[in-house]
């Protein structure tokens, strides 16, 4: 590895909590940006106390998050902590927040505001439904994204109530389009020697993901609505999940050769003599046609062997396939063991920690962060002389609990 880090120089503000700014901020921090976390007094970041939880203020939620970034926290209602956080800003090139729009204005900290002082900045806004528009002054969470947008509607079994999607879809796509839409502004900050105020909502960006189901209404005149199909595709047959005799796996067969070396492989391995030379299932257009009878003989197959056995002839006739994972399972993939997507830190309190990694590759620069998430309020110190406070000014803030820490000054 012999070049820097890509954002080595930039320094970040996060002033965001949860999920969706932090996990923007712990993106920045592995491609080489400093970033200093901003937490409120007492409690810090909501995120602390989401599962897993190891003590009062940190989880595994947390950790995950916020590796690689400094801590300071601060009582914005004191006159001194209203100044730290301005000098903070003025002496950054990105600030990050995911408060309601409007919010942060009436602590000083809106764009405008910091804008007028430092016109380099780039502020990024995560909300649920953007700064614009009738819904911009709602409450809103990942969730709430997810059912607005349709895409909940599309999962689950039909007439049943759609499942709950188990990981933060529109928390972590949001987020990484932040970091792309951040890189971008910096990047133009060279010609125009400017920053902006990037927007972005959690119902934006799922809206934006669908790849076939906006384009199928307005392009049939709204006669093609896309709906629940339970375990397959109607459009894309054969594709989707079976059942097998000891566990569940995924099998892409929908684009015509690969579909008829399967067809092929089933009929010499227990499935009708005749499935691999029926004509009417060598088109996309005929298997979906015939989806139901297709399914029929499928399901029946795949449920008669294991699972290994299915995926070994599957990965002969290169017909793309793979087991349904547990988490267990997925942390000991070789794949993931090779790709390094599990990561290990030391901490000074828990030991070894095993997090996933981002999925960041440079081939002459390692993203891989070492340093574990902050304590509340822990570097206050550090960050308030890199500002150019005395140290009696720091003792004062922090015997007053303007910069707080849980055990009082340090």
């Amino acid at each position: 590895m012999t070049q820097p880090l890509p954002l080595k120089g930039i320094r970040v503000i996060d002033y965001s909590h949860f999920l969706a700014g932090p996990y923007v901020g712990r993106c920045l921090a592995a491609l080489g940006a400093e970033v200093i976390k901003v937490e409120r007094p007492g409690s810090g970041d909501a995120g602390r106390q989401h599962a897993f939880t190891l003590d009062d203020h940190q989880s595994g939620y947390f950790l995950q998050l916020n590796m690689g970034k400094q801590g300071v926290s601060v009582n914005m209602k004191d006159p001194r902590g209203k100044a730290f956080m301005q000098k903070l800003c003025d002496s950054a090139d990105v600030f990050i927040e995911n408060y309601r729009p409007g919010a942060l204005d009436k602590l000083g900290l809106g764009y405008a505001e910091l804008a007028a002082r430092n016109p380099k900045l780039v502020y990024c806004s995560i909300s649920a439904y953007g700064h614009t528009g009738p819904d911009a002054h709602r409450a809103g969470f990942g969730l709430i994204a997810e059912a607005k947008s349709g895409i909940m509607q599309m999962v689950g079994n039909p007439g049943e109530a759609p499942p709950l999607l188990r990981i933060s879809l529109g928390d972590m796509y949001t987020g990484i389009h932040a970091v792309a839409a951040i890189n971008a502004a910096l990047l133009g900050r060279v010609n125009s020697g400017r920053g902006q105020h990037i927007d972005m909502a959690l119902y934006d960006t799922l809206v934006s993901m669908h790849e076939y189901a906006v384009q199928c209404y307005t392009l049939s005149g709204g006669t093609v609505v896309p709906e629940q199909t339970g375990h397959d595709m109607p459009t894309s047959t054969l594709y989707g999940v079976f059942r097998a005799a000891d566990g569940d796996l995924v099998i892409a067969a929908q684009v015509d050769d690969a579909w008829k070396r399967f067809a092929a492989m089933l009929a010499l391995n227990g499935g009708p003599a005749d499935f691999g030379s029926d004509t009417r299932f060598h088109s996309l257009n005929g298997r979906n046609t015939h989806r139901v009878e297709i399914l029929a003989v499928v399901k029946a197959w795949v449920a008669a062997h294991p699972v290994a056995r299915i995926l070994a002839w599957l990965d002969e006739i290169d017909v793309p396939s793979a087991k349904v994972q547990r988490i267990d399972e997925v942390i000991a993939d070789p794949q993931i063991k090779a790709r390094g997507m599990i990561m290990e830190q030391e901490h000074p309190r828990y030991g070894t920690l095993r997090m996933p990694n981002l999925p960041f590759r440079f081939s002459d620069c390692d993203t891989t962060i070492h340093q574990v998430a902050p304590d509340l309020g822990e570097h206050n110190a550090q960050v308030a002389a890199e500002l150019g406070f005395s140290p009696e000014e720091i003792s004062a803030m922090q015997a007053d609990g303007v910069l707080f820490t849980p055990g009082g000054a340090q």
